[in-house]
């Protein structure tokens, strides 16, 4: 398999140093259905953590899904937002393994090496997972071992994990008290615009669909034109018809850059921030639970003191001292909690205000892009008709 045209991917720091990150497809090893892709991701950095300025590695799919695991376990946590791998489509890989030779087969693995450049590029922008020892590894070492148990964590299965956590979050038997309406009013803008995009997905994706149609469509109409004006007597009429075909078929691969625009340029873009919203649910998910521990502490010191109480009016000195020691032990706990629940609140709004500031630039770039698509489609489209009226012009005087 031929290498696909790798993009740059390029992140600064403040201190104008640089991370050019590029994800290409390398190979397809073993036969069948034993066969795997390998990419190749080669890394051109300053920065001083790393052991040189230049490597490359090769990394299978599961590779990536393990580093998306270890950094989940390792940060999420805290109220970070752990940017979410691709998700693994079965039937697309079992096209490439097969050695399947079509179009949708080329366009799967191009969307699959971009996606994979895409997280990666989310990963290493990030002020903490870029200091994170398994990203450095990741991106180093020659190597690393194979990672196993990622089937969850891909597809289907990281958004079922995403929503039975918000799930156990919506069970649990105290309603948080929201102190700061920031939170709330957050967790509603996310709620709202999860389900926007997922509509505004669909329709991109049948945008998509209907292009792919008119292309083809427009492919068969434009080869029976050409073989009717190839059978046609009447010379005019037969020039007429083979114009006509020529023009359908630059209409054809028009219809077919269109669709590929529509899909590259938006529907991976919002099927992207589908599952980011799904890591940003659970960055407030995991508020809650912080909070929640910090309330059930809480609710131990009360039934300590309780206890205390009832050892006082009981006179049993006895068991006094223990009582006081859980008392002071439950204390510590519910400062200890209380702090937990602040910083994680304050890296979640820091989270969340980041990752608004990343979603807007996204967009914007990738409109432009859309738009400029549009653009030249019309341009082309203006060029032939000007072509037709001098064909018609030229006829015309002679």
């Amino acid at each position: 398999m031929e290498p696909s045209a790798p993009g740059n991917l390029r992140c600064f720091s403040k201190k104008k140093r640089d991370l050019t990150k590029p994800v290409n497809v390398f190979h397809s090893t073993g036969d069948g259905m034993n066969a795997y892709m390998a990419y190749k991701v080669s890394t051109q950095t300053t920065l001083p953590m790393f052991r040189s300025k230049m490597f490359t590695v090769r990394r299978r799919f599961s590779d990536f899904l393990g580093l998306y695991e270890k950094l989940l376990d390792k940060h999420a946590q805290s109220g970070y937002i752990v940017p979410p791998p691709p998700e693994k489509s079965i039937m697309g890989m079992t096209k490439v393994k097969v050695g399947k030779e079509d179009n949708s087969s080329a366009e799967f693995v191009e969307k699959r090496r971009a996606a994979l450049e895409r997280y990666l590029q989310r990963v290493v922008c990030h002020p903490s997972l870029l200091q994170d020892p398994d990203v450095r590894e990741f991106l180093e070492r020659d190597d690393m071992p194979r990672a196993h148990s990622t089937q969850a964590l891909s597809g289907a299965g990281f958004l079922k994990m995403i929503n039975r956590a918000t799930d156990a979050v919506s069970k649990m038997t105290i309603k948080m008290n929201e102190s700061d309406v920031w939170f709330e009013d957050k967790l509603l803008e996310v709620e709202a615009e999860d389900q926007q995009l997922r509509k505004l997905h669909i329709m991109v994706e049948s945008l998509v669909g209907h292009r792919k149609e008119l292309s083809v469509n427009t492919a068969g109409f434009a080869k029976s034109v050409a073989m009717l004006g190839s059978s046609e007597d009447n010379t005019a009429l037969s020039r007429a018809l083979s114009q006509l075909a020529e023009v359908e078929d630059k209409m054809e691969q028009l219809h077919q850059d269109q669709a590929a625009s529509d899909s590259f340029c938006l529907a991976e873009l919002l099927a992207d921030y589908i599952r980011l919203l799904g890591s940003v649910r659970a960055s407030f998910d995991q508020r809650m639970k912080t909070w929640q521990r910090w309330q059930d502490a809480q609710n131990m010191l009360q039934k300590k003191r309780e206890t205390e109480a009832k050892l006082l009016w009981a006179n049993k000195p006895d068991k006094l001292q223990q009582a006081k020691d859980e008392i002071t032990e439950w204390e510590a706990k519910v400062t200890q909690y209380e702090k937990d629940f602040d910083r994680v609140s304050s890296t979640v709004r820091k989270e969340v205000l980041r990752f608004e500031k990343e979603k807007a630039r996204d967009f914007k770039k990738q409109i432009i892009k859309y738009l400029e698509s549009l653009l030249q489609s019309q341009q082309q489209v203006e060029f032939w008709t000007l072509v037709c009226i001098h064909n018609r012009l030229f006829h015309t005087f002679f």
